[in-house]
């Protein structure tokens, strides 16, 4: 999950800070005591980022394995974290050097173009189970193959309209608190599924699986037909890496990060249904302010092995 704070309105970061402990409280497994450290984490870190740092702000809870990992991304610079408790004259350090206290792992990281990310992993549990993001598709979803383009792929507005519509008609069928992003995930395995069956016919691929080589190509033909600029870097049979310097959705995608979900289920989708399993990592997101996408499809069982990752499974 990905919010985006504006730094003029303080009064966001608390809402935003409610909404995350209750989203703990209704997931986690163990006493209140850790819920409570767990908020006191998510509000330092939200209030070191106003106090400290600079430009827009974004915020990811990412909850792939038992705990859950809270990131905190702003335009300021990097810096060291306190290794003992700071004396009360200092200026900073003394929220962090409590969340340190509180969590099982505190990292902050400079950003290649600028910028910085903290990083924790929140003291609260709940049991592993299956991800969110399923590549099972429904019948009959858009777009259709009739709206193919005759030079390959789909265009710009076959592909936003079959995102409006399938993501209604998938919110629609879903309830609970993530909601949301179960939609997203869902639209994304409809839609992914139509365009890999497009670029199967156009090539006229009658083998079950692709290759990775293939799914490369698939992925960054889908990608740029709606405005994409995805590019292979690595293809092994363990992993497939990309980038991207613009974004489909353009500059609207900072407010809307968790749009991010997209790529992750279509790409992880795909490469789930060609070689049995995957995992999707996003390492680099111009939704989060880095100056381009960088993401990581790892294949079959090296997907087991992939840190903080959307896996999938590959289904009928």
């Amino acid at each position: 999950m990905d919010w985006f704070l504006d730094r003029q309105d303080r009064a966001s970061a608390s809402l935003l800070r409610r909404e995350i402990t209750g989203y703990l409280a209704r997931h986690a497994v163990g006493q209140a005591e850790q819920i409570d450290d767990a908020a006191l984490i998510v509000a330092e870190l939200l209030a070191n980022a106003y106090d400290h740092g600079r430009g827009d702000i974004w915020v990811s809870l990412q909850w792939t394995e038992v705990r859950p990992v809270l990131e905190v991304h702003d335009m300021g610079e990097a810096f060291a974290l306190p290794r003992e408790a700071p004396s009360a004259e200092q200026y900073r350090g003394r929220g962090l050097w409590i969340v340190s206290q509180f969590s099982s792992e505190l990292a902050v990281a400079a950003k290649r173009a600028g910028g910085k990310v903290v990083r924790s992993v929140l003291p609260v549990a709940r049991p592993v189970e299956l991800s969110i993001d399923p590549p099972a598709r429904r019948a009959g979803p858009l777009p259709a193959l009739s709206e193919a383009r005759p030079e390959g792929g789909f265009g710009r507005e076959s592909f936003l309209r079959a995102l409006v519509v399938q993501l209604s008609t998938a919110v629609e069928q879903q309830q609970g608190p993530e909601a949301a992003q179960r939609a997203i995930a869902q639209v994304a395995a409809d839609i992914g599924g139509q365009m890999e069956q497009e670029y199967r016919d156009a090539i006229a691929v009658r083998a079950a699986q692709l290759t990775p080589e293939q799914i490369a190509e698939c992925l960054v033909r889908l990608k740029a037909a709606i405005g994409g600029t995805f590019q292979v870097v690595e293809i092994t049979g363990d992993r497939l890496v990309f980038v991207n310097s613009d974004c489909p959705f353009g500059a609207a995608v900072r407010q809307s990060p968790s749009l991010c979900r997209m790529t992750s289920s279509v790409f992880g989708g795909i490469a789930a249904r060609n070689v049995g399993s995957s995992a999707v990592t996003l390492e680099e997101r111009i939704a989060m302010g880095d100056p381009q996408c960088r993401v990581v499809v790892h294949l079959g069982e090296a997907a087991a092995k992939a840190e903080n990752a959307h896996r999938y499974a590959a289904t009928v």
